[in-house]
């Protein structure tokens, strides 16, 4: 095979093939795709797990609390108003899997450590603080230890009946290939989009299941999670990925992905 032909690939980082801990995962947001997205990650670990993996450990971040306009749209009862939505949703994780994930009704942090990072949020400064955050560990020489490092950045974004999810990532080393031409460094989220162009007043809190509904369509959210949770378990089964993220249109039910090419960012 000439290189010409060869596809680009990304190869898992290679402590995850083979990890001592639990995966580590941060989930920004707890909202409408951070709920469906918090049951994604329960149920691929669970899956993990029957296959002798160490599964994962998720801690979510968010310092909302459960209103009624969230019911319906987002996984929450009316018995949940009133509560922080990180805490509400893992605490039924937890009970229905058995599992012992972590909420944290608060901001997020960029300087948090975690091998994941998921971000389901409409804030765009959260944005802008992690992609430094993973412009900077590109710059390290001096390697991480693995279970400590940060090694993908997994990013949600919807407007009412369209959205995408970019699968970024630090520099991870990638081995020789005959066949393939390995791709180390995965674009950003921030490297991929303007945010700046962005208004956030049109992702705000709604006052009504309605209003919300005029935002964000009923099912947008849990069509985006079901290919964005099918993205990461390709991650972690097929340990190779040949697209790294995709767009979704529910008008036309249309979904594009987004193949993992030549990439070199500034700085790098």
């Amino acid at each position: 095979m000439s290189k010409e032909k060869k596809p680009y690939v990304h190869f898992v980082a290679p402590y995850f093939l083979n990890p001592v801990h639990r995966i580590s995962i941060d989930l920004v947001g707890v909202g409408g795709s951070g709920c469906q997205m918090l049951s994604a990650l329960a149920r691929i670990d669970h899956a993990l797990y029957a296959m002798g993996h160490p599964g994962l450990k998720v801690t979510a971040y968010d310092p909302d609390t459960v209103t009624e306009a969230n019911i319906g749209r987002q996984l929450f009862s009316d018995g949940e108003i009133g509560l922080n939505k990180a805490q509400a949703f893992i605490t039924r994780i937890n009970r229905f899997f058995g599992l012992d994930w972590n909420a944290e009704p608060k901001k997020y942090s960029a300087s948090v450590v975690a091998n994941i990072v998921i971000t389901c949020v409409d804030n765009i400064k959260t944005r802008e603080e992690i992609g430094k955050h993973f412009a900077e560990l590109r710059k390290r020489s001096a390697p991480m230890i693995p279970e400590n490092a940060t090694y993908y950045w997994l990013d949600l974004g919807n407007g009412q009946r369209t959205g995408q999810a970019i699968l970024g990532s630090a520099k991870i080393d990638q081995p020789k290939s005959d066949a393939y031409r390995p791709v180390g460094i995965l674009p950003l989220a921030t490297e991929e989009f303007d945010y700046t162009l962005v208004d956030e007043k049109d992702s705000g809190p709604s006052c009504s299941v309605a209003e919300a509904l005029e935002k964000q369509d009923l099912f947008v959210n849990s069509a985006l999670v079901q290919l964005a949770g099918s993205l990461l378990w390709q991650l972690f089964k097929d340990a190779v990925i040949s697209t790294r993220g995709f767009y979704m249109n529910l008008d036309t039910f249309k979904v594009t992905g987004i193949p993992v090419s030549r990439f070199l960012p500034k700085n790098v």
